[in-house]
């Protein structure tokens, strides 16, 4: 059993994580700007505590292990100059915030796994691309850099860090849901052209592959969490419609998504053909979900439920 600090784990990918952690034995403290949600969403436990004040929170728990995924949902909201803030404040900040109480208090956590994204890799068209690829330069990519690069410092404590570039979580809620109602109506398409690649991991095999890297001790580095078989957003709006056995004719056009989402629509009509060259080969990682049909199909039924 380790003492982990969680951020952004009342989020999507939280709400998965958390329970398994907490049946995994671990000690939770959780930040978050909402620390009255926790025993809502997770019941009340003595392994479980939570704070809004990273300071204070570090100092009394004294982390062995941090898994840091704090960030405000990069295509939640159009991309404004104040929106581009919130989105590096609640990374990047968060990050800081976090190196720097650890620094403060002479915290020394054995393992820190960071949060991060494949958009690190920018606009990739159709070239595949791993851990050992460059990175991008647009606003995505930067992001994704610095994040990682504040993340960086607490190598100076000794603390083993791996970085996770996750793609497209597949669960339910989140995209997911939003996505249901109009493909139950028949109203679903491909964006764009739909030749964008979309590289994408379900939450269960997102949630193992943090509890792998948090025990796996030589684990460093970035790792691709991505499932095996990216696939492009037409593939993708196909699935999904036959998941729902309904048609998906109404495609949007590019234009329109610009138009109403100004550079976020950059993110929607560009992609990345994402690999890992590491989690087979160091970590003998095994997928739930190789396909994006059966991850589809298990987020639709809710993959929270027991089996």
């Amino acid at each position: 059993m380790s003492r982990v600090l969680v951020t952004g784990g009342t989020g999507f990918v939280g709400h998965a994580l958390v329970p398994a952690l907490l049946k995994a034995g671990h000690a939770l403290a959780l930040f978050t700007r909402q620390p009255e949600k926790v025993s809502t969403l997770y019941g009340t436990s003595e392994a479980l505590v939570a704070g809004d004040a990273m300071e204070s929170l570090v100092r009394d728990f004294r982390p062995e292990a941090v898994i840091n995924l704090a960030g405000e949902g990069i295509a939640n909201a159009r991309w404004t100059d104040t929106r581009k803030h919130i989105l590096r404040e609640s990374r990047i900040g968060v990050t800081e915030k976090l190196t720097e109480a650890l620094f403060r208090h002479r915290i020394r956590p054995r393992v820190m796994i960071s949060g991060s994204a494949v958009g690190y890799y920018g606009d990739t068209g159709s070239e595949q691309v791993d851990e050992h690829s460059p990175p991008g330069r647009d606003f995505a990519a930067r992001l994704c850099q610095d994040w990682e690069q504040a993340a960086s410092r607490v190598t100076d404590l000794g603390t083993r860090l791996a970085f996770v570039r996750i793609g497209l979580v597949i669960g339910h809620g989140g995209l997911i849901e939003r996505m249901r109602r109009p493909f139950s109506l028949g109203l679903g398409g491909r964006l764009g052209s739909g030749r964008q690649w979309m590289s994408w991991i379900s939450r269960a095999d997102l949630v193992q592959l943090l509890i792998t890297l948090l025990e796996k001790e030589d684990a460093e580095g970035p790792f691709n969490a991505v499932a095996p078989h990216p696939v492009t957003n037409a593939e993708f709006t196909h699935a999904f419609a036959r998941a729902l056995r309904r048609p998906a004719i109404f495609p949007v056009p590019g234009a329109l998504l610009k138009l109403v989402l100004g550079e976020l629509a950059d993110l929607l009509l560009t992609g990345q053909r994402v690999v890992s060259c590491r989690l087979e080969s160091e970590l003998s990682f095994t997928f739930q979900h190789t396909q994006i049909e059966s991850a589809i199909t298990s987020a639709l039924r809710n993959d929270l439920s027991p089996p």
